[in-house]
């Protein structure tokens, strides 16, 4: 059952990512949501010059990127609707899969790292300060998802 629940987990976050990353435009637009989502400066006020190096910094990320393969998601798909499962073909097309993905985070970590860097001393404690705000904020969350799995997984017996 696991490896059942870790293969559909595998296989929604492959198609998922494929699917955003589809084409040229929309990968573009992608990488900028991507780092509006993480809001990774959000609260650290930036000055239009370092905005303007983060942009470029940005601008340079969406040529060097992996790009993410079609072709990999529909064979994923021809696979999983097979008449017989082929487990090998399918663990070595996830591995593929995962280690493209490992490539675009190392990158997007890299770019990160270089926007990091362009921050002040001030500015860098700012988002220290906010990113353990954030963490602390996601513990109590899965703290509270926890407790309340275990009062369902209770109130059933």
């Amino acid at each position: 059952m696991r490896k059942v629940t870790s293969l559909a987990m595998t296989l929604m976050l492959a198609m998922a990512s494929t699917a955003a990353f589809a084409d040229g435009t929309q990968q573009n637009g992608m990488l900028y949501q991507s780092m509006d989502h993480n809001r990774m400066f959000d609260g650290v006020n930036l000055t239009e010059h370092q905005r303007q190096q983060m942009r470029d910094l940005m601008q340079l990320a969406r040529h060097d990127l992996p790009r993410v393969d079609i072709a990999e998601a529909e064979a994923m798909h021809n696979l999983v609707t097979a008449e017989k499962f082929d487990e090998v073909a399918v663990r070595q097309l996830a591995e593929k899969m995962a280690q493209e993905s490992i490539n675009r985070q190392v990158e997007m970590a890299k770019i990160r790292n270089q926007m990091y860097n362009l921050l002040t001393p001030e500015q860098k404690a700012q988002l220290n300060e906010r990113y353990q705000q954030r963490i602390a904020s996601w513990q109590q969350q899965v703290a509270t998802m926890q407790n309340t799995s275990a009062l369902k997984l209770g109130t059933k017996e």
